[in-house]
């Protein structure tokens, strides 16, 4: 990550000298003309430290391993999707001739259909709860890149839903394996078995999470992904069409989970006498809950106030200062 954030920095420093030294603002550096060789490398030093903090395919093996080991709350940070707003805030405004690049655009928007399917069929694999979790937020990332480099304003809105909504529901299932881990001192789903029947509530909220994650209707990670596969669809059908396949990736890791954890017989006898969850962590998991759903089935809290800003990114795109003359038009709403 300092490896990135290093070329980023000289990256600021350089548009700034273009911009002539006298200002940061974003406002007006988007409006400093930039050479397409110059937006390319410029491009690559910010996408190049966002890609490696959002962990995107290939820049992402450094995340399983850290999330797995870290604290609960450093984990919980890791998995925020700091690095797709900077991408979709920074990146591709400044720098949009580079970003709508064939080569550039086909390469990110590929790896972000690997990064879908590799995450997810990694996810069905894992034995520890920390490396599922932590591989399907990599499979969710796949699809915020998607949305976010089709480039139609339902793909953008569908981006940062699911930035929004996998903030959420991973925070959640972070915050429940830790809470596991204090309890038992593992997350290695091997040594449990039938914890439904021992900790219900506990359960109960990794049931509802674990559904939102693999996006079930009705919850917030439902609509992100939606947007994202109708949007990207309109401009790219082959990859959308690819990327649906890890809707049901999803599905088979978040169930396998559930069944290996919380479900069958009772394989651990010393697990008969965990402690399910206390006052102050179902009021926690209640607010996670009430998010889930709310966002679910009313979207528009975050759909409402996402509709001008993602139609003024692909505006700038398309329009903007550095937009690349020989881009197609497109009708916004696609």
């Amino acid at each position: 990550t300092l490896v990135g954030s290093l070329l980023m920095l000289v990256a600021i420093i350089a548009l700034w000298n273009l911009g002539g030294g006298t200002t940061l603002d974003i406002d007006a550096l988007r409006a400093v003309a930039l050479s397409p060789r110059a937006q390319l490398f410029l491009f690559a030093a910010f996408f190049s430290a966002f890609a490696v903090k959002s962990a995107l395919v290939p820049f992402h093996t450094w995340l399983p391993d850290a999330q797995s080991a870290a604290p609960t709350f450093a984990a919980v940070t890791l998995g925020l999707k700091v690095g797709a707003y900077g991408i979709l805030r920074f990146a591709i405004p400044l720098f949009p001739a580079a970003a709508t690049h064939d080569l550039v655009r086909g390469t990110i928007l590929v790896l972000s259909v690997i990064a879908v399917v590799y995450g997810a069929l990694l996810a069905m694999t894992q034995r520890d709860l920390k490396r599922v979790i932590s591989y399907s937020s990599i499979s969710h990332l796949g699809f915020i890149m998607l949305g976010s480099f089709a480039l139609t304003q339902q793909s953008v809105q569908g981006a940062v839903m699911s930035i929004v909504g996998s903030g959420i529901s991973t925070s959640a299932l972070f915050l429940l394996a830790g809470m596991l881990e204090d309890r038992t001192g593992t997350t290695d789903l091997a040594a449990f078995g039938g914890m439904a029947r021992v900790v219900p509530w506990f359960s109960v909220m990794l049931t509802l999470v674990m559904l939102s994650t693999v996006a079930l209707p009705g919850t917030n990670g439902f609509v992100g992904e939606f947007l994202v596969l109708l949007g990207s669809y309109a401009e790219f059908p082959v990859l959308a069409v690819v990327a649906t396949t890890g809707v049901i990736f999803a599905a088979a890791y978040g169930l396998r989970a559930l069944q290996l954890l919380l479900f069958g017989g009772l394989d651990a006898p010393q697990q008969a006498h965990v402690a399910d969850l206390g006052p102050r962590e179902k009021f926690v998991m209640g607010v996670f809950a009430v998010a889930i759903i709310y966002l679910g089935l009313m979207p528009g809290a975050v759909l409402g106030r996402s509709d001008r800003p993602s139609r003024d990114l692909v505006e700038i795109v398309r329009f903007g200062p550095n937009a690349p003359a020989a881009l197609p038009p497109v009708s916004l709403n696609r």
